[in-house]
């Protein structure tokens, strides 16, 4: 099971023997998520802009969020656990691009609009130099840098390739690699029925109630092999 980490950095304060010990205890698990060449540069973005750091269970809807600060804390990026070493520093990044197009803008600009697709194309070029990213990710990047994330054909490519890099689960699949008529159950446990393609969703349907419903297409579900007559 993935744990819970805290990591906050205060790069100002002189800590104790007992205090670095455990600072150093965070620094050398928060590496483990990264690419091997990563840490420093992240460390250096934490510190500067004093990121409380959490890294969560797995969360269904999202990868990371961003808090900016508030009367009691301050900028605040929680990034899910289970992410593979690739995908967890380019979710940090995206967060990383809503803290920084905050302290310039504030609430006046859209979420993904030209500025925050301006900053997280500087990020991902500022990584993409170290050499810390597979050949095949670096392609991918390097194609969504003239409009980073700005379409879902971009963010599907770039789920795709970084999905290549988790650990193999047993019978776990996407909904676009299943065929039409096959069945699946979902995270609820429930079995569906795959039906056809809806742009870039699929028309599923339960099969206890007979309701049907929309699975977007890089869903993960579980095969299910039963007797179809």
């Amino acid at each position: 099971m993935h744990h819970r980490l805290l990591f906050r950095y205060f790069p100002c304060i002189k800590l104790n023997l007992l205090m670095a010990r455990k600072v150093e205890a965070h620094l050398h698990a928060l590496s483990h998520y990264l690419p091997e060449g990563a840490l420093p540069r992240v460390l250096d973005y934490l510190q500067q802009y004093k990121v409380h750091l959490t890294i969560t269970l797995p969360r269904q809807t999202v990868l990371g969020d961003y808090r900016h600060p508030d009367d009691y804390s301050g900028h605040r990026i929680s990034i899910n656990g289970n992410l593979n070493p690739y995908e967890f520093l380019i979710t940090l990044l995206h967060e990383l691009a809503h803290l920084i197009v905050f302290i310039e803008y504030g609430n006046r600009v859209e979420t993904h609009g030209p500025e925050w697709q301006a900053i997280y194309a500087r990020l991902l070029k500022e990584f993409m130099a170290l050499q810390i990213f597979p050949g095949d990710i670096m392609y991918v990047l390097h194609k969504s840098l003239q409009r980073p994330a700005a379409t879902k054909a971009g963010e599907q490519a770039l789920a795709r390739v970084l999905r290549k890099y988790n650990p193999p689960k047993d019978g776990i699949v996407l909904i676009e690699e299943l065929q039409e008529g096959e069945f699946f159950t979902a995270e609820d446990g429930k079995i569906y029925k795959r039906g056809p393609r809806l742009r870039t969703r699929y028309r599923c349907k339960q099969i206890d109630t007979g309701k049907e419903y929309l699975f977007h297409g890089l869903y993960e579900v579980k095969r299910w092999k039963m007797n179809k007559s």
